[in-house]
């Protein structure tokens, strides 16, 4: 039996030389002569051991990492093919702290299987959902979703079943499930990691959602930094369809389903569902007023759901294990689990799946090992670009929609960015208000003007001009932005500069006085 050799394919394993690694071992294989067979996995999402390779042995698979291509001849000499000690050696995967506090459901295959192959994902338990969901009525499974508790993930926390209710009641000739993979916030990969690492349950996901609704045709909108999840995407709904996972026929039911995978254009604004649409129609990525909503006239003004990745890949499991399976995770009206994202100035970067209920202070000491730099957490980015900052007061928050909503805080897409005690939180109310400025579709005045008047007005803080005067002004404009904006894009940015000023005011002193205090 030739030996098994998983290193990771994944965008992030690969900024950190896994192709490299990749290359040195086969390399080392064929000047060995030894009959291996490489899989490029997706990864497990412990970014500060990757890349992280692993075999497996007699005893299961072992891992070792973070591996350089200088270590590979190293690994070899210790025999690392029947699990061998070496310095790198981290043994079973599963056994790693990281790896055994998790609740992986949605991720449970990531960095597991050989992410384009359906016969290693219908092994790992893939397809079963599906499998039951064509021998159920449309109703049946929408019913089955909204007992589960699953809301959308992207960020706004929609529960899932009551707009896959909507398009199902709602009668027409056509119907779409729009996948929005525009992942745009800072500190967040989660989507990127299941589109590499995991494909299929996204597309099983998708498949399930449009028998439930009635829909034919789907589309996956990616972003277009993310061309090898756009390729494993791409190759993973060809195999899919050669199979009848899609098609006219799926599975052998009378149901018909589609995939298609478009490439966004770089606009952080067709994150938002209804600029995700025009863009997919060959419009201008703006946002479109409401009502009507999408769920009625949607996709060329057809009946259309529109979910994340995460919402998506969340349904196979939810059908395959039944909705009181996937409630009986999470706290109050947040159920299941949330795959929370850890970067920035942090030790222990990566994906962490859990049940929602985990304090900030939990994720960011605990699981993310506090910073990088080893000097003192100063602020918590909760939420992307658009999320509040909290201060360590604030620790003691639940990873909970309602619970963070309470404090003027936001879950959003699950991202953490960690700042260290050197971060000056003037700067960064203002990076809010220039990255508004910036991404800002321009339909709206609020968003449009507001976030450039912003950035004016705290540069004016920081000159000292009228302190006082300034930051009553900021106020002002963050609550026009709040209630005026058409969309999420300038109605959250207030959440981030309101936030900065609230929890960190010393940071917003005239310079003299900044410079006194410290």
């Amino acid at each position: 039996m030739s030996a098994t050799i998983y290193i990771p394919g994944d965008s992030g394993a690969l900024a950190l030389g896994a192709e490299k690694v990749a290359k040195a071992a086969a390399k080392e294989l064929a000047e060995r002569g030894i009959a291996a067979k490489i899989v490029r996995n997706g990864s497990r999402g412990a970014y500060f051991l990757e890349p992280m390779v692993e075999v497996e042995t007699a005893e299961g698979r072992r891992a070792y990492g973070p591996v350089k291509a200088a270590d590979i001849k190293g690994l070899f000499d210790a025999g690392f093919l029947t699990g061998g000690q070496h310095r790198l050696a981290l043994g079973d995967p599963e056994d790693i702290p990281f790896f055994a506090k998790q609740t992986r459901l949605t991720f449970a295959r990531c960095g597991i299987t050989d992410p384009v192959s359906l016969e290693d994902y219908e092994a790992h338990g893939g397809l079963d959902g599906l499998r039951k969901a064509v021998a159920m009525a449309p109703l049946d499974i929408v019913k089955q979703v909204t007992e589960s508790g699953l809301r959308g993930r992207g960020g706004a926390g929609f529960p899932t079943g009551i707009k896959w209710k909507t398009v199902l009641d709602t009668a027409a000739d056509r119907k779409y499930i729009v996948c929005n993979a525009d992942e745009g916030d800072s500190a967040t990969f989660a989507d990127r990691m299941i589109m590499e690492g995991d494909p299929f349950v996204l597309i099983e996901g998708m498949t399930i959602a449009g028998i439930a609704t009635g829909a034919t045709k789907g589309f996956v909108y990616i972003r277009s930094e993310y061309p090898h999840a756009v390729a494993t995407m791409n190759k993973a709904v060809e195999v899919a369809r050669k199979a009848g996972v899609l098609g006219a026929t799926v599975l052998g039911s009378p149901n018909a389903f589609d995939i298609e995978i478009r490439v966004g254009a770089g606009a952080y604004v067709c994150g938002e569902e209804t600029s995700l649409l025009n863009s997919l129609e060959g419009k201008r990525g703006v946002v479109r007023a409401k009502p009507p909503l999408p769920a009625i006239q949607g996709l060329f003004g057809k009946p259309t759901v529109i979910n994340n990745v995460i919402s998506l890949a969340s349904v196979p499991i939810i059908m395959d294990k039944g909705a009181a399976f996937y409630k009986d995770f999470g706290m109050g009206r947040s159920r299941g689990t949330i795959p929370i994202q850890i970067a920035g100035n942090v030790k222990h970067g990566g994906l962490f799946e859990i049940a929602f209920g985990l304090s900030l202070g939990e994720i960011v000491d605990e699981i993310g090992g506090g910073t990088r730099s080893g000097r003192p957490v100063k602020a918590v980015q909760v939420g992307g670009p658009l999320g509040a900052y909290f201060p360590r007061e604030l620790f003691d928050t639940p990873f909970d929609y309602e619970e963070f909503a309470k404090r003027d805080g936001l879950i959003g897409h699950a991202g953490i960015t960690v700042f260290d005690d050197t971060a000056d939180m003037l700067k960064m109310a203002r990076f809010a208000m220039e990255f508004c400025a910036i991404e800002s579709c321009g339909k709206c005045t609020p968003c449009r003007i507001g976030s450039t008047r912003g950035m004016e007005v705290i540069d004016r803080l920081a000159a000292g001009i009228e302190p006082e005067k300034s930051l009553a002004l900021v106020t002002d404009l963050c609550n026009t932005m709040k209630f005026g904006s058409l969309c999420a894009l300038g109605g959250f940015t207030p959440y981030p500069v309101m936030s900065a000023i609230t929890h960190f005011p010393e940071d917003f002193k005239p310079a003299p006085a900044r410079v006194a205090a410290e």
